[in-house]
């Protein structure tokens, strides 16, 4: 058994891309000199040589030539001048000599137990630097392959084959792949699972609608213009607020391009989600009217102390401002950073308080018009009856009772 006989596992292994071939060469002395201390008692006098290109290794050991009778005689240090001549004869005492330690040497039981040590440390070594460089790129749009669908997750392989993970929780709901496609995701997670890393992606986070804009639009990539928050129902609708220090560029019109031109390629990549892009600004109560986007506000009560605002519309444009299932205002909410509630303004006609109509409407009723910001006899009757029968839940039998009262007081 020769030394590329031993470390054959060490050759296997050479070629695994992306690891540290100084750090190899280092595991590879330290596995060796353990072994020798072990067999000799030190390795301090031994040079291990590593070719990592050609995956070999050589020992040479060094010793002190001395006379036969030498009483301090240690045979891992010294050597005898009479076996030196029989090797070759112009050699002195106390002179340096080097001969090479073959693997086989140190036994068939030493050179099992180091094959096993060198796999899984060079294994190790492949590991921790794979994980080094994800940690490092977490955040990041990354494109790979599909190798394998499985139930709850797709495994992806990005270019040096590293396998990525993209769960079904990470996924939109209109995501549907077939095996080597490419897929664009974030690098949202790595972590350390039963010794193996595993590397999770995303296409359903905020980061990824982000960096998707930073490939799309170049302005943003250049920093013109900046993303100031981004928030999502993923695959659904999206809010994303933009802001430019440069008074001669339109952060808006920029990011959606003419006849969406720009925005075209991130509705694309994620199946033309619903996406609002709006200018930011410090000034809060502005900045709820624009995120609250196509509904129009008559006006606005804010609270910075208990981050709440009240938002004033005529009743045509409660349901723009709820938006469906509440979607609209509840992204709304996530962007601003405020509660917001959203009431119908009837100061120009003549109206009277919901809770005025408790005698006549149970108590439960009205408490559920006003969780939907109708608190005024007008607010009711102006609003849609659809409107009214699937934002409440009530019966319609109910609402229609509702409305007579109502009608009453008016007429």
């Amino acid at each position: 058994m020769d030394n590329i006989n031993l470390i054959d596992s060490f050759t296997e292994l050479k070629d695994i891309k992306n690891i540290d071939k100084e750090k190899m060469i280092k595991v590879m002395q330290e596995v060796f000199g353990t072994i020798i201390t072990k067999k000799y008692g030190s390795s301090d006098n031994f040079d291990i040589i590593v070719n990592p290109n050609k995956g070999d290794l050589e020992i040479w050991r060094n010793r002190t030539v001395v006379e036969d009778n030498y009483l301090e005689y240690n045979e891992n240090i010294h050597i005898k001048i009479s076996d030196v001549n029989k090797i070759e004869s112009d050699f002195e005492v106390g002179e340096d000599f080097t001969d090479e330690i073959k693997i086989v040497d140190f036994g068939r039981r030493s050179i099992s137990s180091i094959r096993q040590v060198l796999k899984s440390k060079i294994l190790d070594i492949g590991k921790e630097d794979l994980h080094g460089r994800y940690i490092e790129r977490i955040g990041e749009i990354i494109t790979g392959e599909v190798y394998q669908i499985l139930r709850k997750e797709v495994v992806i392989l990005d270019e040096d084959g590293t396998e990525l993970l993209l769960p079904k929780t990470e996924q939109l709901h209109s995501d549907f792949f077939r095996k080597g496609e490419s897929v664009r995701a974030v690098i949202s997670g790595v972590e350390m699972r039963n010794n193996n890393i595993s590397i999770t992606l995303s296409r359903t986070s905020n980061l990824f609608l982000e960096k998707l804009f930073e490939i799309e639009i170049p302005e943003v990539l250049d920093g013109l213009i900046t993303v100031k928050g981004v928030v999502r129902e993923p695959g659904v609708k999206a809010k994303v607020a933009v802001e430019s220090y440069d008074d001669r560029i339109d952060p808006v019109g920029t990011c959606v391009g003419v006849r969406g031109s720009r925005i075209n390629g991130v509705l694309r990549e994620l199946k033309n989600e619903n996406i609002d892009v709006i200018n930011y600004t410090t000034n809060k109560a502005l900045y709820i009217q624009r995120a609250l986007n196509q509904s129009k506000v008559s006006s606005i009560e804010v609270n910075e102390e208990r981050k709440v605002a009240n938002v004033y519309v005529n009743s045509d444009q409660i349901a723009l401002a709820i938006g469906k299932g509440g979607m609209n205002i509840r992204l709304a909410s996530k962007l601003t950073g405020f509660k917001i509630n959203v009431y119908a303004d009837n100061h120009d006609v003549e109206d009277v308080s919901i809770d005025d109509f408790s005698d006549e409407i149970d108590g439960w009723i009205i408490d559920i018009l006003k969780g939907i910001g109708l608190d005024t006899a007008q607010s009711v009757l102006k609003s849609d009856f659809n409107y009214l029968l699937k934002q409440t839940d009530l019966e319609e039998e109910t609402i229609r009772e509702v409305i007579k009262v109502l009608e009453t007081e008016f007429n």
